[in-house]
Parts: structure tokens; sequence; C-alpha cells
């Protein structure tokens, strides 16, 4: 008898047993949800199915936790608010009408089509390295002012986190490691100014992306324009952003009082002495091949390959809304042409390669190339602009609302978004798919508790910056990831010397918004 339990006992454990009985249980979850789902087996009640509404969501959060993968965690909850809500056939009743919609066609050509295909453009004209190589000549003269270099950098190449990351790490750490600056160091000041500028800098696709996430939570937000200006006028409250980047500034020039973090503290001395750039023992990321060019042998690299794009993205963007918000008394009515300074980017990119005798198809693989690499973002905003349709259809927000609108202070609401969002973004590693998950939610929520747009905005922003948080501190993050790749850095040292610093600007970006919400609400 006991050999037999035994052999059962084994055979659970067995790997191909367990695949099978997983594969069982959820083809029976699905025969059970489309047999529920046609036999609109859940109530509606005051515009929402009770605690069912929350369902969508809360799977979607549980499994990102639980699988650390956020597409088929984002999938699973739509699947689920369809059989929820009595619509099983989700690509006809929630994905199309969610993707095939003008604000996602926009975040299509401005993201995977503008910045990825920038990003292609600039490996094979090497315009990018050859502006850091001639920046870097300019100004460092020792450790400091490479840390203050590479936080130059970092906010020079804001387009996006992971292309932040590689940009700026790649090119910033020959220098770098000349002057003796550890790659916990360097590691740390690449990952801090790569998603927290982002989401500061509005000149590039995360104002189009969470604009995108927010267009009807609130009558405030029907159109892209009017969400996309809100994220601007956000700007100023993302206080864990702003936190971040100057305390990166200051760990630059070396003017904290006390660096947090004894291995940290440790790194820096080790590196200075001259006893190794990282610690004995560690296991450096290799990164050869994001320091390896593409550029073709013929083509010579210069300073307008850089400043001919870069240029006419930030003159395209900047001047008319300089223009039209001050001097034509506009306000928050005014021009912002941020689609059509990255469409003519890409042109002027195009332009400069051909008339410096670049092969059309090399510039168009490069293109190429800079598409696919950003494509998952396109897919993740599928995704979450389809839950976010889920969530309305089954009353998320409504049944939120309704649970604990009367139950939480104002005051804690930003601070306890932000937390949240930190939790969901470390476990998950990702920014976006957080926003994708919370701002639904969130949103309304902060409109009921306090109908007052200040009070959004401070929420809005909490939440903003919470995901960075924990998307910069995650060890299985991109961002994380490519920052240790691109240095050089052991991945969790980076990720053991890092904590303490980020925690520092989490921490007070929590008790500002806080402190605002007492004194200005």
């Amino acid at each position: 008898m006991s050999n037999d339990f035994a052999g059962t006992k084994k055979k659970w454990k067995d790997p191909e047993t367990q695949r099978k009985i997983g594969v069982g249980l959820i083809l029976a979850l699905i025969v059970a949800g489309v047999y529920a789902g046609l036999n609109n087996a859940f109530p509606e009640q005051n515009g929402h199915y009770g605690i069912w509404s929350i369902m969508p969501p809360l799977v979607a959060i549980v499994l990102a936790f639980y699988t650390r993968e956020v597409v088929s965690s984002l999938f699973i909850g739509i699947c689920l608010g369809g059989v929820i809500s009595g619509q099983i056939n989700i690509v006809q009743d929630f994905l199309i009408p969610s993707v095939g919609t003008e604000s996602f066609a926009l975040i299509i050509i401005v993201y995977l089509w503008a910045l990825g295909g920038l990003i292609g453009i600039w490996t094979r004209t090497g315009g990018a390295e050859r502006f850091a190589v001639w920046a870097s000549q300019k100004m460092v003269r020792g450790p400091q002012t490479a840390k203050f270099f590479t936080w130059l950098m970092g906010l020079i190449f804001h387009q996006g986190g992971t292309i932040s990351t590689v940009l700026t790490g790649a090119t910033v750490r020959p220098i770098a490691d000349k002057y003796k600056v550890s790659h916990e160091e360097l590691a740390y000041m690449v990952d801090s100014t790569a998603s927290p500028a982002a989401t500061i800098i509005p000149f590039n696709v995360w104002p189009f992306y969470v604009g995108g996430l927010v267009i009807g939570t609130l009558p405030l937000f029907e159109t892209t324009q009017q969400s996309i200006a809100f994220f601007i006028s956000a700007l100023p409250y993302n206080f864990y952003a702003i936190f971040a980047i100057l305390l990166t500034l200051l760990f630059a020039w070396d003017k904290f009082p006390f660096v947090p973090g004894k291995k940290m503290r440790a790194a820096i001395k080790r590196a200075r002495s001259g006893n190794g750039l990282d610690r004995e023992g560690a296991n450096p990321m290799a990164a050869d091949e994001l320091t390896q060019s593409k550029v073709p042998e013929i083509y010579s690299p210069g300073l307008i390959d850089f400043f001919g794009p870069i240029g006419t993205l930030l003159g395209v963007a900047i001047l008319p809304y300089l223009v039209t918000r001050f001097f034509m008394g506009m306000g928050e009515n005014a021009v912002l042409p941020i689609a059509e300074a990255f469409i003519l980017a890409v042109l002027a990119g195009f332009g400069i390669a051909l008339a410096k005798g670049m092969k059309l198809q090399e510039v168009i693989n490069g293109f190429i190339d800079g598409c696919k690499g950003v494509t998952i973002g396109a897919v993740i905003l599928a995704l979450a602009v389809t839950l976010k349709e889920v969530a309305d259809a089954v009353g998320t927000a409504a049944y939120v609302v309704e649970l604990v609108g009367d139950v939480i202070p104002p005051f804690l609401l930003p601070g306890l978004l932000m937390i949240l969002c930190m939790l969901i973004a470390f476990s998950t590693g990702t920014s976006w798919g957080t926003y994708a998950v919370v701002f639904p939610v969130a949103i309304p929520l902060a409109w009921a508790i306090v109908p007052d747009p200040f009070f959004l905005t401070l929420c809005f922003s909490a939440v903003i910056g919470g995901a960075v948080f924990g998307d910069q501190c995650s060890p299985i993050s991109d961002t994380t990831i490519l920052s240790s790749l691109s240095t050089g850095c052991d991945l969790m040292d980076h990720v053991q010397t890092q904590f303490p610093l980020a925690i520092l600007a989490g921490t007070l970006a929590v008790f500002t918004y806080a402190a605002m919400v007492l004194l200005f609400v």
C-alpha cells in the first residue's frame, strides 16, 4: 500500500502530469465560462455586477504577480470580463472597437513607427553615439563630470525607458570606465534617468500611451488631445520622477551628505581606489552586443546625424507650443504637434542619411529594426485599452467607488495609489502594464472621492510615479536588465545598490502627496 501511495505521489509531481491537469482545468474553465456567459449567470445591479465587477482587472493583476508576464494576464482578464458581461465574442465586442480607434492608430504611428524607427536609423548612422563622444570630450574631466555626463545623456535620450537605457549606457560606459566610475554607480545613473525622465519630458510617446488609457474614464477625457493636455499639466506633480532625477544629480556631483546603502558606498570606495569597477565575484552582464556599431563601413557618422532629427523633433514640437501658449495666449489650448514632430524627425533622419551616401535599403533596414524593437509596447497597449473597455462593460469603477468611496481619507489616496503601483510594477517588471490595470479604476475613484481637478492631478501623477518606481527597482524589469547589460554591471548588484536611493525618492514623494492634499485640496 505504501509503495502504491509513493508511486501516486511521485506521479503527481511529474511535470507532464501537472501539465495535463493544468490543461484540463483550463478547458473546464473555458467550457464553464462559455456556459455561464450564454446563460447570463451574472446578474447586473446598479450599473455593475457586484463583486464580479472587480474580477477582470483583479485577475489580471494577480496573474501578473504570479506569472510575471503581463500580456497573457491582460488577455485572461479580458476573457473573464467577456464572460461576466455576457459578451463572449471578445474580438468583435471589445478588441476591435478598442484598437480600431484614432487614438490607438496615433500610438502605432508615433511609437511603433516614428520613435522606434528613429532609434533604428541612429543605429545605422551612428548619430547618437557620435554626439555622446563629442559631448564627453567637452565636459568630462573626472568621476564627477563622468557621472554628470551620464545624467545629462539620460535626459537627452529621454524617448523611452528601454531605449534610453541602451543609448545612454552603451555610449557613456567607455568614458565612465576610464575615470573609475563603478558599474553599480553607472547602472543606477542610467536607470534612474530613463523612465523617470521620460515621464516628465513630454516629447516622447508616454503622453500618447497614458492618454489612450484614460480616454473615456471621465467626461474630462473625451478626446486624445484632452488626455495629452492633462498629462502635460500634471508634469510638475510627478514627484517621484522629480525626486529621482534630482537625487541622481546630487549623486553625480557627490553632494549627498550620506549615500544611502552600504553596498553602494563600498562600490564607490572600491572603484576610486582602483580595486575594480565590479565587486570581486560579480557576474557582469555581457554588453558587447549593445556597444557594437551597425554603421556601414563607407558611412562617416557626424553630429548632423543626431542634431538633424532631434533638432527637428524638439523644434517642431516646442516652438509652436511656446508661441501659442505664451505669445498668443491660448493657455491650455496651446498647439503641441508631437506626432507631426516625430514624423518629421524620422524624415529628417532618412534625408540626412541618404544625402551622406547611405543606401536606401540600409536606412530602411535600420528603420524596420527599430520598429521591431518596440512592438511589445503596442501589443501591451492593445490589450490594455481593451481591458479598459471590459472594465467599463462590467462596471468595475462604479463598484469600487460604491465600495470604498467613503472609506479612504482623501489625503491618503495619492500615496496609496502610488504604493499599489509600486508593488504591481515591482512584481511584474513593467510600468506600462501597471498603468493598464490601475488607471481605469484609479481615475474614477479619485474623482468620486474628491471631484476636484487638482486632486485628480495628484492621484494621476502618483500612479505615473509609483509604476515607474516599481519598474525601476524590479529585477525582472526590462529597464533594470538593460541598464545592467549596457553598463556591464552584475544585475543583482545593480538592484541592491539602487534600491535604497530609489526608496528615498519614493518616500519623499508619498509624503509630498499627503502634504499637498492636506494643504491645497
